[in-house]
């Protein structure tokens, strides 16, 4: 897998639903739909909007935002695009770093 695919919706009733979706690849409709898009194969930030506002696509930021609530599923997804995981004692978000498979 190499995108985390991060939707918001928002009920009648004013609460708003998150959906989670990795994939392997990007439909035209996950442009159209999906709030934040992740590519851990780049580490780039394809899209993030919160309610129509457009939020800074600082990669590391964001990262560490969702981390604290998908943590099993970001570091698999370093893992699976050749990123080894390091946590720092202090704050214990993951960091990424280039294996060298040579």
């Amino acid at each position: 897998m190499r995108y985390l695919l991060l939707t918001y919706y928002k009920r009648p009733s004013g609460q708003i639903d998150e959906t989670t979706a990795v994939s392997r690849n990007l439909r035209p409709r996950d442009y159209q739909t999906c709030s934040v898009i992740l590519d851990f194969q780049t580490l780039s930030v394809l899209k993030c909007s919160m309610e129509g506002a457009v939020v800074p696509r600082d990669w590391d930021r964001i990262v560490s935002y969702y981390n604290q609530y998908y943590s099993s599923i970001i570091e698999r997804l370093f893992k699976e695009n050749g990123y080894e995981i390091i946590k720092s004692k202090e704050t214990e978000e993951p960091q990424s770093q280039t294996v060298d498979t040579s």
